[in-house]
Order: structure tokens, then C-alpha cells, then sequence
């Protein structure tokens, strides 16, 4: 159950990220909501877990667009990786 909760962070940030590229406003609490979760998943790269390396650099890259424009690549990029993570924890 917890596995398929942080799969929902996941897929929520990746659909962010999307978003970011098509160019849609997004909710300022949202972006920050899902930075947040993903830096804090991001924390379990301490327990040498490798793929919680994207989880720290997309909620890195969620705040860094609070202030500047992504290049279009890196958020494409990022939104694919969060949505392979996100599928696969539903599996």
C-alpha cells in the first residue's frame, strides 16, 4: 500500500511536468506540494537506493521552475522517468 502512495507522488509530479511543457498554469501549491514529497523521497537515497536520485533532482528541478523557465528537454525528460517510476510501483 505504501509502495503504490509513492507511486501516486510520482505520477503526480510527471503529470506536472507535463504540464510545465504544454505550457498550462499550475497551481503555485501544487508545484511546492509535489517538490516537497519528491525531496523528501529523495531522502531515501541515503539507504543507497539509486532511483531515488531522479526522485532528488525532479524535486530540485520542481523548485529551481518556481523562478526560472526549464528547458522544455529536462522537464520531457523528468516527466517520462516520474511516469516509469509511477507505472511501475502499480505493478
Amino acid at each position: 500500500m505504501f509502495i503504490k502512495v509513492l507511486g501516486a507522488i510520482d505520477l503526480f509530479a510527471a503529470i506536472l511536468f507535463l504540464m510545465m511543457v504544454f505550457g498550462m498554469n499550475i497551481f503555485l501549491g501544487f508545484i511546492i506540494f509535489c517538490a516537497f514529497l519528491s525531496l523528501l523521497k529523495g531522502l531515501f537515497i541515503l539507504k543507497e537506493d539509486i532511483l531515488s536520485l531522479i526522485d532528488l533532482l525532479a524535486g530540485l528541478l520542481l523548485f529551481v521552475s518556481l523562478f526560472f523557465t526549464i528547458f522544455t528537454f529536462l522537464a520531457w525528460i523528468f516527466a517520462f522517468l516520474m511516469f516509469a517510476k509511477g507505472f511501475a510501483s502499480f505493478l
